[in-house]
């Protein structure tokens, strides 16, 4: 089984038997400008980490990076973020445009 995660420009290659995944890795880098970058240690924001039979995925870089954004990096933590049945705002109200809290939640 070979896994090929392709984004935009960043590649990972994925495949157990390592004589395999250097051939493919070859044919690639002949159609293609590439550059190996070693061991995997982050991907879309989210950071690998191994241990001898294990693989740890994390993205606590990307929310430390949100944080940091925000200016919310030293504020306290809440078990729940805001009170319940809260209104933000009534029915007939116009959606709030707010490109950054769009691009914050993935909108």
């Amino acid at each position: 089984l070979t896994l090929l995660l392709v984004y935009v420009d960043d590649m990972i290659i994925a495949r157990d038997d390592e004589a395999k995944k250097l051939a493919l890795k070859e044919k690639l880098a002949a159609q293609f400008e590439m550059k190996d970058l070693g061991k995997l240690k982050y991907f879309l924001g989210i950071e690998v980490a191994y241990s001898k039979n294990r693989i740890f995925i994390s993205q606590r870089k990307y929310v430390l990076d949100l944080l940091k954004e925000t200016r919310k990096l030293g504020c306290r933590t809440s078990t729940v973020p805001i009170e319940q049945n809260h209104r933000i705002g009534s029915e007939e109200s116009a959606p709030v445009e707010n490109p950054q809290y769009q691009r914050l939640v993935g909108n």
